[in-house]
């Protein structure tokens, strides 16, 4: 007979996201556990963990209430401006920290630091990591959710009330569930590299639309900065077979010399884009939240931080069930973790997709409209403002996470 251990929740996916919950739960009382098909280490050493990571100001406050902030503030990157741009149009606006009254508007960290942090975390905690495992069925039911892992060539089985999938773009949970996915194709691919400015770059991030999409330069520890270089599919071959030092002719062309000369520091990467987003969020006993549920456009750097904010709703939404003695699986519970998300997942879709549009097409009017909306951006307080707020992520409700101390935010 199979061995059968029982949770009250059990995370699939350990990385950022599925981590950070389960951080969240800390001192609940809640039994949960995290189930991964990858070690930490092998994640920690692959080169996904250079990725740059843009943290917003919420995003910041959600990690210090993890006790996370003091390990990757002191490796991240603050953001004191934001210049934003059109190339090859007269458009532009101007963000600032210091006339919004605030150290930084965000904050950039690689993947590394994050996740890093995280985990040094989960083990301090003693956080229960069931790893490498490969989830392999589901089986949902009115009185909990039975699991089977594949776990060093044997199968084991678990017990929970609450199945959440963390687990990425290819999550296993949603496709056990028969959760389908919405895909909307970009038909543009991300060349990412870091570079070494000629000139101190004053913690300041850049963001210059092109006809082909969007060329963000955001700082990170040591005086670098990362490139994030969206371009149409059809250019990502020929960009990538350039030598060193015709790439970074190209990628001045684009930019310009505000950084003046540049030099790489790092090797280029590429990955297409698309929009991806689970028709339902959950399932019986079951909840996808971070790139399981959507995977959207890098223009504002959102990514982390919309799916920061799923994992610190869902902790809100347990630690109350719980505290009323609810069932966690219970699918008023579920319902009500669906509904209070929709309304941001859908306020930073529609953003990153509508500026992606508006900004890669070079049709006169639209042109013009758009950078005359730049212009008056960059000279209306409100409105500057109302921007500054979403880039810090502090535009719509904040979830309340609970400290080990009593304290919430």
């Amino acid at each position: 007979m199979d061995e059968l251990t029982e949770y009250d929740v059990l995370i699939i996916g350990g990385a950022m996201v599925g981590g950070s919950l389960a951080l969240g739960l800390l001192d609940s009382g809640l039994r949960v556990a995290i189930i991964d098909a990858t070690r930490p280490e092998e994640r920690l050493a692959s080169s996904a963990g250079e990725r740059a990571i843009a943290l917003s100001q919420g995003s910041v406050q959600l990690l210090d209430r993890l006790g996370l902030w003091a390990a990757i503030g002191s490796r991240a990157a603050a953001i004191k401006r934001i210049h934003i741009s059109d190339r090859g149009h007269f458009g532009k606006a101007r963000l600032s920290a210091e006339k919004e009254g605030v150290k930084a508007l965000g904050y950039v960290a690689t993947a590394h630091t994050i996740e890093m942090a995280i985990h040094n975390r989960l083990q301090k905690a003693g956080v229960e990591l069931f790893c490498p495992a490969e989830l392999i069925a589901i089986e949902a039911g009115s009185n909990g959710a039975e699991i089977t892992v594949s776990r060093e060539g044997k199968k084991q089985k678990f017990r929970c009330q609450l199945v959440v999938g963390a687990d990425g773009g290819q999550s296993t949970v949603r496709q056990l569930n028969h959760i389908e996915q919405e895909i909307r194709e970009y038909h543009q691919t991300v060349v990412s590299v870091v570079v070494r400015p000629g000139i101190n770059g004053k913690e300041t991030a850049y963001e210059r639309f092109t006809s082909s999409g969007p060329l963000a330069f955001l700082p990170i520890e040591g005086g670098l900065y990362s490139v994030v270089w969206t371009m149409d599919g059809a250019d990502v071959e020929e960009i990538m077979a350039l030598p060193d030092e015709r790439f970074l002719e190209r990628l001045q062309e684009c930019f310009g010399y505000k950084l003046g000369k540049l030099e790489l520091a790092g090797k280029r990467g590429a990955f297409p884009l698309c929009l991806v987003r689970a028709k339902e969020m959950l399932a019986p006993r079951a909840l996808l939240i971070g790139n399981a549920s959507h995977q959207i456009h890098p223009v504002g750097g959102q990514g982390f931080n919309l799916g920061l904010r799923d994992a610190a709703q869902l902790a809100e939404q347990l630690l109350a069930a719980s505290e009323e003695g609810r069932d966690l699986g219970d699918e008023a519970v579920l319902r009500k973790y669906s509904e209070l998300r929709e309304k941001d997942h859908k306020a930073v879709i529609e953003a990153t997709d509508g500026l992606v549009r508006l900004f890669s097409s070079d049709f006169g009017p639209l042109a013009l409209a758009r950078n005359v909306g730049l212009v008056a951006m960059d000279h209306l307080p409100v409105t500057k403002s109302a921007i500054s707020r979403f880039a810090m992520g502090l535009s719509g409700r904040m979830p309340r996470l609970q400290t080990r101390q009593g304290e919430k935010v």
